[in-house]
């Protein structure tokens, strides 16, 4: 068989060409199953996926690889959209999670901004029952009218308005306790030491065990940490962005921080979903996404050929490469790829099998910094606030 790249526009045609190049065997037998079912007692979780080694994320011990929820409601009745023109439906999306609670996984990520209130409502429904030895995180900090859902614009993370969100995310997610809640964004107008001072007391209160930060500033996870010990950073992290090896990994580590990458498979970039002809409808969030302008994506295609190529050599797919590079970075990274698809979601878990020798991870470390990507990593408004450092407390 020929060795040259194959031009695959999307990860079910890789799967489908998995048989002929000898891929992860077991990710062709999932593939059997009917679709949008939970397939548990038809093909179990992949072998070695369960017995993956679990790993330290801040005081939870968790799977390697979570699950991320981020979706909103769809033109017709009961549809469910993602951010990137996938769609399910809500009996669909119920039986993924709990397929994904079948094949292991620990970690569910979601917030109060998605949907608004739809992903919270959905993952309280998947889960109920099935809560023992889950990690639910969730977000607040946007200004959303809490009854309406409505979204007024901006960020609110006054201390009264997070203790009226989460009274309402508790009866979403139908729990007594949220394990992990993050504000999704620094609020430029409030002092995290009052932000902070709120969860302690939530977490007294015991409805909340711990908490985190999303894209915040440097200075801001200090004086978070130092008001109440943070569990986690949620920010981007992939081989398509890798910003926060520069100072955010070297302070959560300093800390005893963990942290959760979101778009670690670079919003359908790594796992092959994108070509240098794609180009993206208005409501698809890559439509506004500079580094995948028509003008920025044949520069970075080459990253794209480079995890292929690394997929034939291990016997695996590309976004199974993508997520356990990420993985192998530090001990403390737990990833959180988004789907609507069950077979890309048994596809990521089995990412939890494949393992990097030393000589390897620094082999794919050099040819990876050697690519230049062109382009941002969001637009100009949402990329504004990310890394916003909080007011100082007068």
């Amino acid at each position: 068989m020929s060795n040259q790249p194959v031009d695959l526009n999307s990860r079910r045609q890789w799967l489908a060409a998995a048989a002929a190049l000898g891929v992860a065997p077991w990710l062709l037998t999932a593939s059997a199953a009917p679709a949008g079912a939970s397939r548990a007692a038809a093909d179990g979780p992949a072998p070695g996926a369960r017995s993956a080694a679990r790993r330290r994320l801040g005081p939870f011990e968790a799977f390697p690889i979570g699950l991320g929820c981020q979706w909103h409601p769809g033109r017709r009745p009961q549809a469910v959209n993602d951010l990137y023109a996938s769609s399910t439906d809500r009996q669909a999306a119920v039986a993924l999670i709990r397929r994904a609670v079948d094949l292991g996984v620990v970690l569910f990520d979601t917030a109060e901004v998605y949907g608004p209130f739809m992903s919270e409502e959905i993952l309280g429904e998947a889960l109920q029952g099935r809560r023992n030895g889950i990690v639910i995180s969730t977000k607040f900090g946007f200004d959303i009218d809490p009854q309406t859902g409505a979204r007024r614009g901006g960020t609110n993370s006054r201390p009264d308005h997070i203790r009226r969100v989460v009274e309402a995310q508790l009866r979403r997610l139908r729990t007594d306790r949220i394990d992990l809640l993050y504000q999704h964004r620094v609020d430029p107008q409030v002092p995290i030491e009052d932000v902070a001072g709120t969860i302690k007391d939530l977490v007294k209160q015991g409805k909340v065990l711990h908490w985190g930060l999303s894209e915040p500033g440097l200075q801001t996870i200090r004086r978070a940490h130092a008001v109440h010990p943070l569990a986690a950073i949620q920010n981007e992290y992939s081989m398509l962005w890798r910003g926060p090896e520069a100072h955010v990994l070297p302070l959560c580590e300093e800390l005893g921080i963990g942290f959760v990458p979101w778009s670690p498979l670079g919003m359908g970039f790594l796992a092959g979903t994108i070509s240098v002809d794609s180009r993206f409808g208005e409501q698809d969030f890559r439509a506004s996404v500079p580094r995948f302008a028509p003008d920025n994506l044949p520069s970075n295609m080459p990253l794209v050929d480079l995890v292929r190529s690394w997929a034939r050599r291990k016997n695996a797919t590309p976004a199974q490469i993508s997520l356990a590079w990420l993985t192998a970075r530090k001990p403390w990274i737990v990833p959180i790829p988004g789907t609507t698809n069950m077979t890309h979601l048994e596809e990521n878990v089995g990412a939890a099998t494949i393992a990097f020798s030393a000589a390897e991870l620094a082999e794919l470390d050099t040819a990876i910094s050697e690519i230049p990507i062109r382009g941002a990593r969001l637009s100009p408004p949402v990329l504004a606030a990310t890394g916003v450092e909080a007011p100082p407390k007068q």
